[in-house]
């Protein structure tokens, strides 16, 4: 049985790692919010983007892109968005889980397909368990910009055009709450549903010509829906860690609980043994 410091020296120290869980929640929850205006924010630029491009694609003026037409598929791209930290409970685990599943029911070899990482986590994840990785990023600011990714972007864009790889999809948690994260694929190139809900768009004239406009906009689009998704899953990553720090401040909590208990019992075992020693030794004197 452990003695009083023992079991004092546990309850202190597990108070003090209390101190650390529950300042990590409140600081997951404050960029938590800031994810969460950054990802709204930048909806309606998406959502505009789409709306023209959809409108060109699906018009009856015949303009076509590269980027909208499929091709046989010899090699296969994946843009896994990843957390650079830890402590953010299944946030990786999930996301690279899925991610094995999939490879394993699409793919033959490991030269079918190769991966764009971000995140330091899922790049040594990836590597560990032997996935090709093409490119990564790491050490991405918790509240990115455009400019932190655009590289990465390009080159993936770019590798398409060049017919380096032949479909590109987008791997990432989807934030529904701050308890809840969904694993989530995305088909971003080719762009074969970019004509859906153009009923619903508005009428334009282009100038120079809609073939002009869809060369320039088509990689814009993409690269658009690349850092929405990482928006979203800075989102995700900020909750779970939330919901991650939460669980371990209770968990804390029922530690020093049950040590206190246990301190408790053990000093009135002490006092106990210590007065039937003093009575045991009072009688001997009798």
């Amino acid at each position: 049985m452990a003695s009083l410091r023992e079991i004092k020296n546990r309850i202190g120290s597990t108070k003090k790692t209390k101190q650390i869980t529950k300042a990590m929640e409140m600081v997951s929850a404050s960029k938590l919010n800031r994810a969460q205006t950054n990802a709204q924010a930048y909806e309606p630029y998406t959502r505009k983007i789409r709306e023209v491009v959809s409108g060109i694609a699906s018009g009856n003026s015949g303009a076509t892109h590269p980027m909208l037409e499929e091709r046989p598929v010899k090699k296969t791209a994946y843009i896994m968005i990843f957390s650079d930290q830890g402590l953010a409970g299944g946030y990786n685990a999930n996301l690279l889980r899925s991610f094995m599943d999939k490879v394993a029911a699409r793919h033959n070899s490991s030269d079918e397909y190769g991966v764009i990482v971000l995140g330091k986590i899922g790049r040594d994840l990836l590597q560990r368990r032997g996935i090709p990785v093409m490119d990564e990023i790491t050490g991405l600011p918790d509240q990115p910009d455009f400019h932190d990714i655009k590289n990465i972007t390009r080159l993936a864009v770019n590798m398409f055009g060049e017919e380096e790889i032949d479909e590109l999809y987008i791997w990432y948690n989807h934030f529904i709450s701050a308890i809840q994260q969904e694993v989530s694929e995305t088909k971003l190139l080719p762009l074969t549903d970019i004509g859906e809900g153009a009923e619903a768009a508005q009428s334009y004239e282009y100038e120079p010509s809609e073939e002009a406009i869809l060369e320039q906009l088509l990689p814009q689009y993409a690269e658009s829906l690349i850092f929405g998704a990482l928006l979203d899953a800075k989102a995700s990553e900020f909750g779970a860690r939330m919901t991650a720090m939460s669980a371990a401040s209770d968990n804390a909590d029922d530690i020093i609980d049950d040590l206190t208990l246990s301190y408790n019992r053990a000093r009135q075992a002490a006092v106990t043994q210590e007065i039937s020693e003093i009575v045991g030794g009072a009688a001997a004197l009798e």
